[in-house]
């Protein structure tokens, strides 16, 4: 009942909201008609809240849904044996969430087909009744972007509703999300965000607003759905879904400020059709916020005793949820302040770059350079929150946690958001150069810093441990470190390969060129050589679970294998006489002036220098490492031998006893014990006895 009322207020609020901006009013050049103006912008909202559905009952599955019987009207749990699971290991409320998700992804993919032809119906300003329209939406489908990312998100959702049919358990409805996620990326590609001169920025803060409102209303909306079985179970979900809400509230919150300061353009632009609905979205979500609070505040801890609070919040958050869904769409249909078009003329950096040339890279220019990507940036503040967070639990607590692995963490964080949002980013796109020290340092400073950090450690430390068989973050992190992939990719070897050679995989192949010229390739170029950066410095240096260490010497074979591979890299790479990326790097036409050759051969030399130094670093904390681990052991033995008299060394003198006494009643007259017996013999077999045995001497006469 509250999903449905939620689905009435979003057309609502689209039909009011666009009345007011007047976003789907007759076109005066390739008018569609009216019918085509209305059911598209209809149509998308039905689409969103049929994506919401899918991803919140996912996500129960994944970690909000106990995997247990619900428990009978009279109080006791079915059964007095372990809780009740079906025999694929899915709780009857799981399977029926995952039944939710696979209808859900169903209208979805309807939706989104029918999305498709809508929208390219506005595009052309033609009717789908007309006898042409099929033959141009299969041009539109195989040669437009826009049109194969909108078919690409239909055959997904598509995919998903067949996939949540086919699962079990909480490892296939991860999975199942995570390609859900790919749709949510090709969505963030289209709509005001794809013509963007801030394209990176827009394209970040888009994938954000959809991800966050899609858990914070679709975890909502599948908890509605499934709130009457729940039963005593109600008040933990609810819980659990809290934690979930506030970080996707945030996510939208911070990801749409970002998409109104990119349109609206200023104060000026909040007087416009487009910013009275940024305004009146803004005032929807402040009481999303006061709603939330009063739910985690009051609602939750009275659930236990009076179920039906939960029906009187969860009701008017999905009215107002439904209501800030309809705002979006009809915002999306305003033409915003800030025209998000191309500029007129661009240089050929725009053209190429989609970002002005930036000044000549002086220390000044240098030091003034930002680029803001909001998707880093905001992993670089949740990782300071949430580690800063963990070790504040376990002071609480009583235990301790190094600051030294703090400060390396926290210094990890910093680098990290300058690398990926400061010069580095900046000039990364336009001079070979700054792109290797941006890859360097990505590849080789942070990955050393967070692996001192012993994240991994610390979490299973802070983290609450589940008791209902449910995978809450702690059971997730546990199930990745143990895993056949994890292992395989932390295995010393592995490891070492894959931090050397995805260079010469990503530098020689098309991967550069798509890191370039797609934001997607950038974020994947940057997951990717962090993530293999902590694997070979976790191995080397790190304490966290996964990996089976070797022993030190090996480990500094590791070490300075690499390190030879990054000279060889780099002095190959600067006698090369090829440009990189030639279509790229040789046609930004800088203001400044740039040889794009000599700028590479300057890559060339960093890749080998900056290389090298955390490579040092590494050597020196293995051998400080190795230094310590001898003194633990010889602490350990001195201590082992305090407490048991050196036990030990008395069992050795006692064995070397027994062996004399033995050899020395095998003695008999006239001849030489064994040891003397076995020193002659070596002597004289080495020539060293200063005389031949007697044997050869009567040979010899």
């Amino acid at each position: 009942m509250a999903a449905g009322g939620a689905v009435l207020v979003a057309l609502l609020a689209l039909v009011l909201a666009a009345a007011t901006s007047g976003a789907f009013g007759p076109r005066l050049i390739a008018d569609p008609g009216a019918v085509v103006r209305w059911a598209a912008p209809m149509v998308t909202v039905l689409g969103h809240l049929a994506t919401a559905v899918t991803v919140g009952a996912l996500l129960m599955v994944v970690t909000l849904l106990p995997r247990t019987l619900p428990p009978r009207r009279g109080g006791a749990r079915r059964g007095s044996g372990p809780p009740a699971v079906l025999d694929d290991g899915v709780s009857p409320l799981a399977r029926t969430s995952l039944l939710i998700a696979a209808v859900a992804a169903a209208t979805w993919a309807v939706l989104a087909g029918a999305r498709l032809l809508l929208d390219y119906a506005g595009i052309v300003g033609e009717s789908p009744a007309s006898p042409t329209f099929g033959a141009q939406v299969g041009v539109f489908v195989t040669e437009i972007s826009l049109g194969r990312m909108l078919a690409s998100v239909a055959l997904i959702a598509a995919l998903v509703a067949t996939l949540a049919l086919a699962i079990s358990g909480p490892t296939g409805a991860a999975w199942t999300l995570a390609v859900a996620g790919v749709a949510l990326v090709l969505l963030a590609q289209t709509g005001h965000a794809a013509g963007t001169a801030s394209h990176s920025l827009a394209v970040g803060s888009m994938f954000l607003h959809l991800a966050g409102a899609a858990v914070w209303l679709g975890g909502l909306a599948a908890i509605g759905l499934l709130a009457r079985r729940l039963a005593r179970d109600l008040e933990p979900v609810v819980a659990r879904y809290s934690v979930l809400a506030i970080w996707a509230y945030a996510a939208v919150a911070i990801s749409g400020v970002v998409n109104a300061w990119i349109r609206v353009g200023g104060a000026d632009g909040l007087t416009t059709a487009y910013g009275r609905l940024v305004l009146a979205k803004a005032a929807l979500m402040l009481a999303l916020g006061a709603a939330g609070y009063l739910h985690r505040r009051v609602t939750i801890p009275r659930l236990r005793t009076r179920p039906l609070l939960f029906w009187r919040l969860a009701a008017v958050e999905l009215a107002v949820m439904g209501a800030v869904s309809g705002v979006a769409v009809a915002l999306a249909g305003t033409p915003p302040p800030v025209p998000q078009e191309p500029p007129a003329a661009p240089t050929p950096t725009e053209v190429i770059t989609g970002f002005p040339a930036p000044p000549e890279p002086t220390t000044q220019a240098v030091l003034a350079q930002w680029r803001p990507d909001v998707l880093f940036a905001l992993v670089s503040v949740l990782l300071v929150v949430v580690y800063v967070r963990w070790v504040l639990r376990l002071r609480r607590r009583g235990d301790r946690w190094s600051p030294g692995r703090t400060a390396a963490w926290l210094s990890g964080a910093v680098v990290f958001a300058y690398v990926t949002s400061g010069a580095p980013a900046v000039y990364g796109t336009v001079l070979f150069s700054w792109h290797m020290l941006e890859h360097m340092t990505l590849a080789t400073l942070t990955p050393v810093l967070f692996a001192l950090g012993a994240p991994v450690t610390l979490a299973l430390r802070a983290l609450p441990v589940r008791h209902d068989r449910s995978r809450g973050p702690r059971e997730w992190l546990l199930a990745l470190v143990e895993s056949g992939w994890a292992r395989f990719f932390a295995h010393p070897i592995v490891a070492a390969i894959n931090f050397a050679g995805s260079m010469i995989v990503f530098y020689y192949t098309g991967l550069f060129q798509a890191a370039l010229t797609s934001h997607l390739g950038h974020v994947l170029m940057v997951v990717h050589f962090s993530l293999a950066g902590y694997l070979f410095a976790n191995v080397l240096v790190g304490i966290d679970p996964g990996p089976r260490r070797p022993a030190y010497p090996i480990r500094l074979v590791l070490l300075f294998a690499t390190m030879a591979f990054h000279a060889f890299f780099g002095v190959a790479l600067a006698q090369s006489t090829a440009l990189l990326a030639a279509d790229w790097f040789g046609a930004l036409g800088l203001p400044w002036g740039v040889d794009a050759l000599a700028d590479q051969r300057r890559g060339a030399n960093l890749a080998w220098g900056i290389g090298e130094i955390p490579t040092l670093v590494l050597a020196a904390v293995v051998a400080v490492q190795w230094s310590r681990e001898e003194e633990r052991t010889a602490r350990r033995s001195d201590r082992q031998a305090d407490r048991d008299g050196d036990a030990e060394l008395v069992a050795y003198n006692a064995m070397l006893a027994r062996l004399a006494k033995r050899d020395d009643g095998e003695q008999g007259p006239g001849r030489r014990t064994r040891p003397e017996q076995q020193a002659g013999e070596g002597l004289a077999g080495e020539g060293l006895a200063g005389e031949e045995p007697a044997g050869k001497e009567q040979a010899a006469e």
